[in-house]
Parts: structure tokens; C-alpha cells; sequence
């Protein structure tokens, strides 16, 4: 037998014993895993499995004696995951000639023909120290290099340099920033629905970072070693501890259910891990929800006692001249611009100083944080916030206080709530904390969500924000008593989760606390009406035609006056804005200020609303002196307006009736399509404008076009004209992402005029597949239809998922039933949409005809 031959058949062999070994004993330790849940047994085995692997191979291969293997990383601390990488230094007193480097390709080869898969280097210490000295994961890495097999003197000596070059200040600062920008690309928030358990702030890497500055330190790299030095309480080290495990389960539990290294609990695995750690659904929680509350509650402790920790060891690191103290009260001193207590005892000797420490954070601008004894003081006090806390009538005045401040309002309430004070103070708002939404809407949990709206509100105030939405800063700015507004926002989603009505039931609990706290009834009065009615000014600017006049005049007679309606303004923007960053658009902004301005003009007619004839006329003015300044002749727009019915004239502004007049003038009886687009005057989308000769499936053509071109339809107007043509206008959206609007206007005015000139079959939608989170969390649709307050119409609601091609799917649908389309409003809520439609035809007056229209339409949007 060649001597390659033999080499080849013993590699065989190897491969032959271990790998299935490794296969098995894997399988028997998840398995051991899954029966008594015991995290750190299941690491620590698959560590030592690995561990008895590689140091078996290494003395049967050992590629030279002068060698060592090295375990670094995770591996290194001597805990492997079901699915994680095995990272490896092969440490080299020189650099390999060929033979030995081949050596090592052929080991490492070998390794992963077994079934490990190896990160692996191959290094001298004189190039691991270089490469340690600018790269930052390499030298954590090493911080944990723990010797598996070969040469004891060589890593003694890459271990006795590594410490010398080691700088534990630099390296402090070093993994403070890298936590900085790595809480930066997780929107600094532990509140994702779809959170990573590694690397997401509150996840496992916080734990790491604390125990990798603390061994670079010497302060050992346990919770009972930091507990020893004084840095965490037993109990804090307890509690450490109990996360952890947690955590780890958690991961655990990922990597074997989806049989890979994955980290983040997507929506598509939340119910099977939820249901595998022992959570079961509820009347009033699904498992799901349950564990991600489990979740929040866990990582929001984290970043907590990551904070504490890493302040303490900081001080430890970086030992500062003392300075004396500045006394600010009996209770309290400025210490290095920290706020500090006078004595750790202060929260037992007097509870209410738990509110006044988080006032004079707001009140002393040269106090940039408090010092780790406060913040450990606070913690440890929470449980002091009971029944008497928050019956005492000076605890009431100071918590008031706390959102009548100029500073700090919304930054010491996020600070209350990470100390878990605010929902102890409030009981109701701890009942939200890591609540999630499943509705797709929210991109956050129930409290961070509020905090968002907060947030959006005190930016309104801010000057340097004030070209953000300047009409809300303009009318903030003159909003008597703005501090109404926080509260509001406060309750404004406190009741989500309990069943029932939430605003109703928010709005109660609102009304509760301002009389328990001494509100004055204006205040009280506009506070619980504005939770109650949170949603409405969204729902009427969306969902109804805001060209009628009955519509304005019923919002105004619901706000009563102006300075209600500002204040539902300014809430229902800031609540929008704080959903999720999909929801918000330029378009809906300007549905919410038309609403408001129309609504503010009949609210200075003291309550009166124009008659709907000098309504249309008054437009009807407008648009002609739209149309001098357009340069156009008198009276030519004459011609088409004989053409055009009241309807027409209510449902456009006078600068579309100006538009429509100067497209279409001169060729009122053209005999090919007219098609026209423009930016809509807002900035948001574009303003198309449709005219030919009514034809058969002319709004399915249209929105089919629109779909299969990559365009979301927000607006669409339909209306025909007295000699039978069609004058149709959307607001449409760009999706695909293209950026020359002016090619886009072309494309859009040739294309749509050739479609309608050939009277070719309408565009169907391109199939796209529903989105993942759809898919996991269903959205149920609903229709239904109802005759309009007139009775000559009716309005079609639809809720369903959104997609590609539902609009198209609605079009379709009631051409099929000879149902006529008058209006079409489209609101998009994340993943769901809510459309209405005004429409009439089709025989709708009677009942089963419509039950058969709603019935159909279900049946596709189910499909």
C-alpha cells in the first residue's frame, strides 16, 4: 500500500470513530438538556465533549511538539452552544515552513470531516499580541484563552505578554464604545418584537461585557467574584445569576428547535420556544406573549445591573481625585457632577425622596447621571413604592411635578421605568411594561411605545427639532400648560391587554389619577377626553371624506373647541410618529392638518357650518383666481364645468378643480386618454390624473397598472362626467425604491395612456408572497357594508393583511358585481390595512346582494 494511501485510509478511520461519536454523544446531551433544563450542564458538556475530542486527535496527530492548541472566545470560557463555531489558535513558536502548514490544513480539514465546525488562526504570540493591539475582538478573545493540548511553556509565554501588554483602562474604554454601538444598532431599545438574545441591549453579550472588563481587570470573572470585591450585592449577584440562566435556556432552546446557530427570536419560532420553556396560552395571553414578556422584563433587569456594574468597576478602574461633595439637600450632593445620596440609607429613612431624586435630576443641568451607589440605592428602594407611597399627598405633588419641569421630563420617566419605579408608582403602567402588540402596527412594547409618543411631544417643544414638523412646533409653543399632554400620553395605551375597550377603559384610569392628584377639572376634563378619543382624529382623517362637510362639522362638534383639538392634534402625530417608523408618512400628515385646519375654520365660525352651495362656490372662486394666476383665458374653463356635477365640486380643493381645468379645457371631448401626473403639493407621492371616455373595467385597468409598476394607490377619486367620460385622480406612492420623480411622472403619464388607448386586458398584480411576520401572526379580514348617512350610497370598510394587488383584488370584486366605485380612502397601519370605499350600483340595496359582495370579497382577501 502507497504510503498516501495509508495516510488516507487512517484519516478514514478517525473520521469513522469520531464522527459518529460526536453526532451521538451531541444528540444524548440536547437530549439530557431537554429533560432537566439545566443551561450551564448542557454548555459545559458539549464543551467537555469537544475538549476530550481535540485533545485525543492532537496527541494521535500532534502536528509538533513545540505547538499548543488553544481554546479562545466563548469556547474559551468553556461554554459551546448547540450550534456555535469552535474558535481555535494554533499557537507556533515561529512561522510554519510548508510542511507544517500543510500539517495544519490537513488537522484542521480533518477537524470539520468530523463534524466540528472550527474558527480557527494560526499564529506566533509575537503576531497574536500585534493583531490584539488593533483589533479589539481578537484581544477579547484572548482575555479567555484557556490551553487545550501541546506546549505549556509556549502559551505560558503568550499568556505572561498578553497580561503585560493589557491595559484594563483601555481595554474598559474599549468595550464601553463597542457596547455603545452596539446598543445604536438595535435602536438602543431590548424592546424589539423580534429581539436578538445575544447581542440586543439586555442580552447575553451585556453579561459578557461586564465579566470581560472584570478578568481584564483582575477582579475575577464571576458574579461571585464581583460580589466579592464589592462590586454587586449578594442578592444583585442572585439575580445576575437567575437572568442569566434564563438567557441561556432561551438560547439553548433556539439553536435546537431550529437546528442551527440563530440567535434572534423571529416571530416564526416565539410560540414553539414558548411552549418548549413551559409557557401555555391563557384566556387573556398567548404562550408567545408570555415569554416575550418574560423576555423584556429580563433584559431591562440586565441593562439595569449592567449600568450599576459597569459604573462601579469603571470607578474601580479609573480611581479619580476626590473632590468634596456638593450638598444640594439634606438627602442629596452633587459628587463629580453625579447625583449622589448623603448615605445609602436615605430611600428607607424617607421613601418620598425616591420622586425627588429623579426632580432634581431635572432640575440641576450640571448633573450629567448619578453615581453607582444612587442608582443602586434606587433599585434596592423600588419595593418602597406601595399603597402609602402613592396615597401620600406629597409623593402626589411631586410626582405632577415631574412633567411640569422644562428638562428632563421625558429622560427621568424613561429612567423611572428602567428602575421599574414609574410602574410601581403607577400599577397600571407596570402592567404594560414588555407588553407585546401583535397587531404588526406597533414596532414596540405597549410602555416603550408611550415612551415614543412622550418623546414626540417633548421634541415639538425643542428648538432644534423644530424643523422636524414646525406646524406642531408653532402650535405647541402656544399651547397653554403642555405638561396636560405628557399625561395623557401616559394613560393614552395604559389599558392595552385587559380586554374590553382600551381607550375606555385608559380614560377611567385616567380620570381616577387626576382626582387622586388634585388636578384642577379643565385639566382633568381635557386629559381623560384626550384618552378617550386618542384614535379619532387618525380614524376620521383616513377613513372618511373630508370634502364633506358633514364629516368636519361632526369632528367639530366631537372636539367642541380649539384647544381640544389641538391637543388631539399634537397627541394623534406623536402617537403616529411613535408606532413603528413604517407607519408615519408625509401623506397622512397632511390629511391630519387638512382635518385640522378645516375643522379650526369651523370652530372660529363659532360652530356654524357653511351651507354646502356657498361651500362649492366659494371653491369654485377660488379655483378661477388659481386659474388667472395660471395664465389661463376667462371663462375657459366654462365648457368643462357644464360637464361636472355638485359632487365633483365637493369632493376636490380649488387647486385640483384649478388643475383639472388647465389639463383639460381644451379638450373636454378629446378623443384619446388624457393622463397627467404631478408631486402632490405636500411633497408626498404623486397626483395622477386619469380622463378618457368611459369604458369597460376602466378603474381594474388603472389599478392594475398601478400595482404591476411598483405603486401604492393612498387616494382615488372617481367621478363621470354628464357626456360620459371619466375624470378619475389618485394619490399614488413609489415602493420600489426609484428616486427621479420626474421619470416617474413620464413613465407614468405615457405608460397609463397606452394602456388605456389599447384597451388591452387589465394588469394583474405581480404574486409576492405574503411577509413573514404576516404569515405567523394572521391577520383575520373583514368587510362590511353599510348605506351612508344619505342613503344613496354605501360605504364598504376593509381590514385585512396588506399585500401587492389587494386593491386590485377589491376592483375586480365589485366590477364583477356591478358595484360603481365613488371614492377610495387607503390607510396602511404596518402590516394591515383599513380602506374604505364609497360605492353605489350593483344592486346593493338589497341586503343579499350585499351579503354575497361581502361574502366573495372575504373569500379572496382569505386567499
Amino acid at each position: 500500500m502507497s504510503r498516501i494511501s495509508s495516510q488516507q485510509a487512517a484519516r478514514n478511520a478517525l473520521i469513522a470513530r469520531y464522527k459518529p461519536r460526536i453526532q451521538a454523544e451531541q444528540a444524548n446531551i440536547c437530549q439530557r438538556f431537554l429533560e432537566d433544563r439545566d443551561p450551564p450542564g448542557m454548555l459545559h458538556a458539549r464543551c467537555q465533549l469537544v475538549d476530550d475530542v481535540l485533545h485525543e486527535i492532537w496527541q494521535e496527530l500532534c502536528p509538533h511538539p513545540s505547538l499548543a492548541l488553544v481554546a479562545v472566545g466563548g469556547y474559551g470560557r468553556g461554554l459551546l452552544w448547540p450550534y456555535s463555531d469552535i474558535d481555535l489558535l494554533f499557537l507556533l513558536p515561529k512561522r510554519p515552513d510548508p510542511k507544517l502548514a500543510e500539517t495544519l490544513e490537513q488537522f484542521i480539514g480533518l477537524l470539520w470531516d468530523i463534524g466540528l465546525e472550527i474558527g480557527h488562526s494560526v499564529r506566533t504570540p509575537e503576531e497574536c499580541l500585534a493583531e490584539a493591539a488593533g483589533d479589539l475582538t481578537i484581544e477579547t478573545a484572548l482575555v479567555e484563552a484557556r490551553l487545550l493540548a501541546g506546549s505549556e511553556a509556549l502559551f505560558a509565554e503568550l499568556s505572561a505578554a498578553f497580561r503585560k501588554q493589557l491595559d484594563p483602562q483601555t481595554f474598559f474604554h474599549s468595550k464601553r464604545t463597542e457596547q455603545t454601538e452596539r446598543y445604536l444598532r438595535y435602536q438602543e431599545s431590548p424592546y424589539s418584537l423580534e429581539p436578538n438574545c445575544k447581542e440586543s441591549p439586555g442580552g447575553l453579550r451585556d453579561l459578557q461585557s461586564i465579566l470581560w472588563i472584570a478578568q481584564a481587570a483582575g477582579f475575577g470573572n464571576t458574579w461571585k467574584d464581583l460580589q466579592l470585591h464589592g462590586f454587586i450585592t449578594q442578592q444583585e449577584a442572585h439575580g445576575l445569576q437567575r437572568r442569566e440562566l434564563f438567557l441561556q435556556r432561551l438560547r439553548i432552546q433556539l439553536h435546537i428547535h431550529v437546528r442551527r446557530r440563530e440567535d434572534r427570536l423571529l416571530f416564526d419560532h416565539q410560540r414553539a420556544i414558548a411552549e418548549k420553556m413551559g409557557f401555555a396560552d391563557t384566556t387573556s395571553l398567548l404562550a408567545s406573549e408570555q415569554l416575550m414578556q418574560e423576555y423584556y422584563r429580563t433584559a431591562k433587569a440586565i441593562t439595569q445591573l449592567n449600568t450599576i456594574l459597569l459604573q462601579n468597576i469603571g470607578t474601580a478602574i479609573f480611581p479619580m481625585r476626590p473632590h468634596p461633595p456638593v450638598p444640594i439637600n439634606k438627602r442629596f450632593q452633587a459628587v463629580n457632577q453625579l447625583l449622589d445620596v448623603t448615605n445609602e440609607d436615605v430611600f428607607n429613612q424617607k421613601p418620598g425622596a425616591i420622586l425627588e431624586a429623579f426632580l432634581i435630576m431635572q432640575q440641576h443641568s450640571e448633573l450629567r447621571g448619578m453615581t453607582a451607589r444612587t442608582i443602586r440605592a434606587l433599585w434596592r428602594a423600588r419595593t418602597l413604592v406601595d399603597h402609602a407611597f402613592r396615597d401620600s399627598p406629597e409623593n402626589k405633588a411631586c410626582f405632577i411635578s415631574l412633567f411640569q419641569q422644562e428638562r428632563g421630563v421625558l429622560h427621568e420617566l424613561r429612567r423611572m421605568n428602567q428602575f421599574e419605579i414609574l410602574g410601581r408608582y403607577l400599577p397600571n403602567f407596570g402592567d404594560i411594561v414588555g407588553r407585546m402588540q401583535h397587531d404588526l402596527f406597533h414596532a414596540y412594547t405597549v410602555d416603550q411605545h408611550t415612551m415614543q409618543v412622550l418623546r414626540n411631544l417633548r421634541r415639538f417643544l425643542e428648538t432644534e427639532f423644530a424643523h422636524e414638523y414646525p406646524f406642531c412646533s408653532q402650535l405647541i409653543s402656544n399651547f397653554d400648560r403642555p405638561w396636560v399632554l405628557y399625561i395623557a400620553a401616559i394613560f393614552h395605551d395604559i389599558a392595552k391587554g385587559r380586554g374590553g375597550n382600551h381607550s375606555e377603559l385608559g380614560a377611567e384610569d385616567a380620570r381616577v389619577f387626576c382626582e387622586s392628584h388634585g388636578l384642577d377639572p379643565e385639566d382633568r376634563e381635557l386629559i381623560v377626553w384626550l384618552v378617550r378619543q386618542h384614535l379619532e382624529m387618525s380614524s376620521v382623517a383616513q377613513k372618511k371624506d373630508l370634502s364633506d362637510p358633514d364629516v368636519i362639522a361632526a369632528f367639530a362638534a366631537l372636539v367642541g373647541d380649539e384647544r381640544h383639538l389641538i391637543a388631539l392634534y399634537l397627541l394623534t402625530v406623536a402617537d403616529i410618529r411613535g408606532t413603528s417608523p413604517k407607519v408615519w408618512n408625509t401623506w397622512k400628515g397632511q390629511l391630519l392638518e387638512d382635518l385640522f385646519r378645516q375643522t379650526q375654520r369651523v370652530l372660529n365660525s363659532d360652530g356654524a357650518t357653511p351651507p354646502k352651495q356657498g361651500l362649492i362656490q366659494e371653491k369654485q372662486h377660488e379655483a378661477e383666481r388659481l386659474m388667472r394666476f395660471l395664465a389661463m383665458p376667462d371663462g375657459a374653463h366654462e365648457i368643462l364645468w357644464k360637464q361636472l356635477d355638485t359632487v365633483y365640486f365637493q369632493r376636490h380643493s380649488a387647486e385640483e378643480i384649478a388643475w383639472h381645468a388647465r389639463m383639460l379645457h381644451y379638450r373636454v371631448a378629446s378623443e384619446e386618454p388624457v393622463v397627467k401626473a404631478r408631486i402632490c403639493r405636500h411633497g408626498a407621492g404623486i397626483e395622477v390624473l386619469a380622463y378618457t371616455r368611459d369604458i369597460k373595467d376602466l378603474f381594474v385597468r388603472m389599478v392594475g397598472f398601478f400595482s404591476r409598476a411598483g405603486f401604492n394607490i393612498m387616494d382615488a377619486k372617481i367621478h363621470t362626467t354628464r357626456h360620459g367620460y371619466a375624470l378619475d385622480s389618485f394619490i399614488v406612492l413609489d415602493v420600489s425604491g426609484r428616486d427621479d420623480d420626474r421619470d416617474l411622472i413620464q413613465y407614468i403619464e405615457h405608460e397609463l395612456r397606452d394602456r388605456l388607448n389599447r384597451e388591452t386586458a387589465p394588469d394583474t398584480p405581480a404574486n409576492v408572497r405574503l411577509s413573514r411576520q404576516v404569515k405567523h401572526f394572521p391577520i383575520q379580514p373583514t368587510v362590511s357594508i353599510y348605506p351612508d348617512d344619505k342613503g344613496t350610497n354605501f360605504v364598504m370598510s376593509v381590514s385585512a393583511a396588506d399585500r401587492p394587488g389587494l386593491l386590485f383584488t377589491v376592483a375586480t370584486t365589485l366590477t364583477e358585481h356591478g358595484a360603481n366605485l365613488q371614492t377610495a380612502k387607503i390607510a396602511t397601519l404596518g402590516e394591515r390595512v383599513e380602506d374604505t370605499f364609497l360605492i353605489s350600483g350593483g344592486d346593493l340595496t338589497d341586503s343579499a346582494s350585499r351579503i354575497r359582495l361581502e361574502g366573495k370579497l372575504l373569500e379572496r382577501l382569505k386567499s
